[in-house]
């Protein structure tokens, strides 16, 4: 049977459902939850548009002007990444984290969690983005490669060997693209063309952030606080506040 939480905010309930392919997401979203660990926090950063964040314990009672964002239990939790079948539609549930420069493994906060809004895409729009994310795609793998072979061209470059750098820079192209070419192109899954045409989402998230549940009742409740009128840091003027969380 699904897990269904019921997070009572300030401007209404939201009830989200927890995804069993995603369980040590599952089951930490669960245990905070028990604890009370999210009473008394705030949705601190609000985007139009874009998603609705909490989770941030410094976040409880903070006074005005407090940067937030930062706070969180002292471990993170290993990306559980189940794409495409898991995306950032309107209403998913997802784990916050640090940047990829330090956190490369994409590992997600402890506790910090956003709900989706995002906006509809034309198709043209999907299929421009197919293209940078197999962009993306060779560009990670390349650095992956040149990361593997760091001591030949360090030894290269030390020896001025140009045309040796530009040797092994060529085999490493090479290799990237017949990699790539193996794996085929990234592209968006018919339901999620579906979901981000018609219903609306980000899904220039997609793998890059942890989707473990989505929200089954109060997507207008959601619309509302993403609509709230917010500071330059993103965090609304008049706080919004969690003010329990409840299993179902």
């Amino acid at each position: 049977m699904a897990t269904r939480i019921k997070i009572s905010t300030s401007e209404g309930d939201i009830v989200v459902r927890l995804y069993d392919e995603t369980p040590k997401h599952r089951d930490n979203f669960i245990k905070l939850a028990k604890e009370g660990y999210f009473d008394g926090t705030l949705f601190h950063r609000v985007i139009k548009d874009f998603m609705i964040q909490g989770g941030d314990p410094d976040s409880k009672g903070a006074p005005k002007g407090k940067r937030l964002g930062m706070g969180g239990p002292d471990y993170t939790i290993p990306a559980e990444f189940v794409y495409p079948q898991l995306f950032h539609k309107r209403g998913a549930l997802s784990a916050a984290r640090t940047g990829d420069e330090v956190n490369p493994e994409r590992e997600s906060s402890g506790s910090q969690f956003y709900i989706v809004w995002g906006k509809t895409f034309k198709s043209a729009e999907l299929k421009q983005m197919e293209k940078q994310m197999a962009m993306q795609q060779e560009q990670q793998f390349f650095n992956n490669l040149a990361k593997a072979h760091h001591d030949e061209i360090m030894n290269l470059r030390r020896n001025r060997d140009r045309a040796g750098l530009q040797e092994l820079q060529d085999e490493l192209i090479a290799e990237t693209k017949a990699t790539c070419m193996e794996m085929g192109k990234p592209t968006f899954t018919s339901e999620q063309i579906e979901a981000y045409t018609t219903v609306g989402g980000t899904p220039f998230l997609d793998n890059q952030y942890t989707v473990f549940g989505e929200v089954e009742e109060g997507l207008d409740i959601v619309e509302k606080i993403q609509n709230v009128k917010t500071s330059g840091d993103d965090r609304p003027l008049e706080d919004v506040t969690i003010l329990s969380t409840e299993m179902l």
